[in-house]
């Protein structure tokens, strides 16, 4: 079980929206970088990163920002935001990444996740984001018909690394992760299935414990690490108790 601890840029700078909304951010750190090292030095094993600008894009627009966390830390990366094209995901992964995370693409134009899981096989993520149990595209600024189980389907055979799937009404507001559908998605495919979205207190990270839970590759944790209301220490101590 993996604690992702989360780092969203928006204009160069580490940033917690909430509920998806670019107009309600706060900045928690204007060094990328130094956050990244910062993440490692406690104990953390793996970097979880959005180009929050670059989701709407449809671009990279931090490209100076991940590539200062990348620099920075020795831990495996995986980024999404504005990964769009074949040539985008050739890019960063030749940059270093451990994987690209692949959303609003992966609604528009399965195939070309299909092919990108086969040309870079185990660099592949898929993000589903929803909102309503229906999935959200273009930085959460549209949301499709399409229901998040149908979206995890498609993918069951193609080779993706992970699904993460993000609950957007809790997103960025500390109200707990939906268990109850992140648990139903897990247990309905076979891909592995990363939480995010509301991870809010050591109550989650206990939550996580749990044998129903363990299903589960991990979860993103980002507002509740900033602000403290989850000790690092504490929480990557328990998960490790559990495994």
């Amino acid at each position: 079980m993996i604690l992702f601890p989360a780092i969203d840029l928006k204009d160069g700078q580490c940033v917690r929206l909430k509920l998806g909304d670019m107009n309600q951010a706060t900045v928690f750190n204007d060094s990328p970088g130094a956050q990244a090292k910062a993440f490692e030095d406690q104990g953390f094993e793996w970097l979880h990163v959005v180009d929050l600008d670059g989701a709407f894009a449809g671009e990279s627009r931090n490209g100076a920002a991940v590539d200062a966390i990348l620099a920075a830390t020795s831990n495996p990366v995986q980024l999404g935001g504005g990964i769009r094209t074949l040539d985008h995901i050739e890019a960063w992964l030749s940059k270093g990444l451990a994987r690209v995370i692949l959303g609003t693409i992966a609604v528009r134009d399965p195939a070309l996740v299909r092919q990108a899981c086969a040309e870079f096989p185990g660099k592949v993520a898929v993000g589903i984001d929803a909102r309503s149990g229906h999935v959200a595209v273009e930085g959460w600024a549209e949301t499709s018909d399409l229901t998040v189980l149908d979206m995890a389907k498609r993918f069951e055979d193609a080779g993706v690394a992970a699904i993460i799937y993000t609950d957007i009404d809790r997103d960025g507001v500390l109200a707990g992760i939906n268990w109850d559908s992140t648990l139903e998605l897990a247990n309905h495919v076979s891909i592995p299935v990363i939480a995010s979205g509301g991870l809010a207190s050591m109550t989650d990270i206990q939550r996580m414990t749990q044998g129903d839970a363990q299903i589960l590759e991990g979860a993103i944790s980002g507002r509740a690490l900033y602000d403290g209301r989850i000790d690092p220490t504490e929480a990557l101590t328990l998960l490790k108790k559990a495994a």
